[in-house]
Formats: C-alpha cells, sequence, structure tokens
C-alpha cells in the first residue's frame, strides 16, 4: 500500500511538471505525456541501474522504454512483494484482471492504469508483437506454482517470460529485429535475469523460491542447507564461480549484438549490460556471501563506469571481446 501511495502522490507532481516548457511556462500535458512521465516514476524508484542507461537514450525512445519498465514491474512487484492478505490465488486474480485490462488497452480502448495506456501508446507506435506480453504474463504466473528448477533447461522456460521476452521488446523498440539480433536481445534478458538471480538468493530463499538448477547445485554439493543456514563454504563459493562464469560468457555472447543496433542506441545498450555484469564483481568482493550482503553499485561508480565507457565505445574499443567489467 506504502508504494501505491508512492505513485499517486509522485503521479500528481510529475502530472503537474510533465509539461513545462521554455522559460519555466507551464503547459497542460497531453494524457500521454502525463502517463508516460507515472512510467518514468516508476522506473527511477525501482530499477537505478536501468534508469540511468536508460537516460542515455534518445527523448522520444526513452519515453517508451520507461512505459515498458513500468508495465512489466507491476506484476513482478505483486509476486515478488505481496502484502500479507495476497494468496497466490488472489494474486494470480490481480494478473488476470490486469491483463484483461491491458488487452483492453492494446485495443485502443480506455482504461484508468496510466501504465498500461502509455504502454498501449508504445506498443501501436512501435508493433510490439503483444504475443510478447503474454508470454511475460505468463511466466510471473509461473513464480505462484513452481520454486525449484531441476536443470538449467527447465529454468530457461522461466527466464524466457521473465527477462528475454523484455530484450526482444526492446529490439522492436529499436526497430530492429532481425531473427540473428532479437536473438542476442534474448540473451541479454537472460544474463540479466541470472545476475539478477545471484544477486537476489538470499531475498528468493525468503520467498520460498531457488531460481539455480537443482543438478548443478548437486554436482558442487550445495544443498537447501545452504540457503537456510545462508552457507558460505568451499561448496557454495564453487557454485557461484560457476554460475558467474556463465552469466559472463552470457553478456560477451549478448554484447556481439550491439554493433547490429542503429548508433544512437548502442552505448546505452552497452552500459546496461555492463552495469548489471558489475554485479556479479560485486559479489565477487563480497567473497560470494549473497545472503548478508546485497551486490550493488553506488551511483559514482555508475558515473565512473559510464564515463570510461563512453571513450570505449567512441573508439571501438569495447568489441574486442572482452567480458563484462
Amino acid at each position: 500500500m506504502a508504494i501505491a501511495c508512492y505513485y499517486r502522490v509522485n503521479y500528481r507532481h510529475m502530472s503537474a511538471t510533465a509539461g513545462r516548457g521554455m522559460a519555466g511556462v507551464s503547459v497542460p500535458p497531453t494524457p500521454a505525456e502525463a502517463d508516460y512521465a507515472y512510467c518514468r516514476a516508476v522506473m527511477r524508484q525501482h530499477g537505478a541501474s536501468y534508469y540511468f542507461a536508460t537516460l542515455f537514450f534518445p527523448t522520444e525512445l526513452r519515453k517508451a522504454v520507461f512505459s515498458l519498465y513500468a508495465f512489466v514491474r507491476y506484476p513482478d512487484q505483486w509476486v515478488d512483494c505481496p502484502s500479507p492478505e495476497m494468496t497466490p490465488d488472489r494474486i494470480r486474480q490481480r494478473l488476470d484482471a490486469y491483463e484483461r485490462e491491458w488487452l483492453r488497452a492494446a485495443c485502443g480502448q480506455p482504461v484508468e492504469h496510466p501504465v498500461l495506456r502509455a504502454f498501449a501508446h508504445t506498443v501501436r507506435q512501435y508493433r510490439i508483437p503483444v504475443k510478447l506480453t503474454a508470454d511475460f504474463l505468463d511466466a510471473m504466473r509461473m513464480d505462484l506454482t513452481q520454486c525449484r528448477y531441476p536443470t538449467f533447461e527447465a529454468l530457461q522456460q522461466y527466464t524466457w517470460g521473465s527477462a528475454s521476452v523484455v530484450g526482444v521488446m526492446m529490439c522492436y523498440l529499436f526497430r530492429q529485429t532481425a531473427p540473428q539480433t532479437l536473438s542476442y536481445a534474448s540473451q541479454m534478458g537472460l544474463a540479466m535475469q541470472l545476475t539478477n538471480f545471484l544477486r537476489d538468493v538470499g531475498e528468493d530463499y525468503g520467498r520460498g523460491r531457488i531460481y539455480l538448477p537443482q543438478d548443478e547445485m548437486a554436482r558442487f554439493g550445495v544443498c537447501e542447507a545452504h540457503f537456510a543456514q545462508g552457507r558460505v563454504d568451499d561448496c557454495w563459493r564453487a557454485f557461484m564461480r560457476f554460475q558467474i562464469a556463465r552469466c559472463r560468457e552470457l553478456y560477451a555472447t549478448a554484447e556481439q549484438g550491439i554493433s547490429l543496433l542503429p548508433r544512437q542506441v548502442q552505448f546505452p545498450v552497452l552500459l546496461g549490460s555492463r552495469l548489471y555484469g558489475e554485479i556479479l564483481s560485486k559479489i565477487e568482493q563480497n567473497n560470494y556471501d549473497v545472503f548478508r550482503h546485497r551486490a550493488h553499485t553506488t551511483h559514482l561508480e555508475k558515473v565512473r563506469l559510464a564515463s570510461r565507457l563512453y571513450w570505449q565505445w567512441r573508439r571501438g574499443a569495447w568489441t574486442n571481446g572482452r567480458t563484462p567489467a
């Protein structure tokens, strides 16, 4: 409820300020402007690394990215951080209602939710297939019934909808939808989602979920007692090194697709990849203790990385096959 109140208050503030033009003159915003401002507030609060990288996109594209993030954030929040009275059945009902309202918005019908109005505008403008949004919502429903994954392949059935489709939708925003480009984007989404899983091991276990392959855990001698006790031993560290190495390989492969994108979007995409890759380095610096230390980058670290990376990108030095910093 506190988050909902924040959105309401911030929406009124953003709606009031979104239309200010030159010389401080206030111009009443169009509904789309107010709705996109609402989406920006959602992203700024919940997605620090994504938001920072998004600021480097061209203005109109930036608005579309805000709406995409906000669209996926709401269901993710309901599933991951439900209020005490929200049972899985009630969350599923909320997801179903959200999807019904979304489909009305996608068909051009009036809806009350500002995020859905903004995202429907984005979907029509960039011709994003609605099937991708259905895949995302299906993955959110999976979270209500599935909390363990026997293999990496089984986990990828979940990550396709929860993350890879978001990378694919980003390609539609860039108007770059060749199969090879979409494949790279899918891998970028997978790498970022796996990074989230490694960073949030403790939080996810508190929700009853383990987003790490059970067969790989067994191979390294990791059991559920490691999660329950927050145990960081040689088995755990070896397991985490394996997971981090795979993530970095995915980032390196996905970054090969950045050169296929229009130049004006290459740097923010690259920056987003490297910012998320830096979380892996933070996990290593914390000696793989993801139970007591949340891996994150500070704002100053983001600025320094962006400055260094910008000049590498200008010189083309980022295409030499290195894994993320």
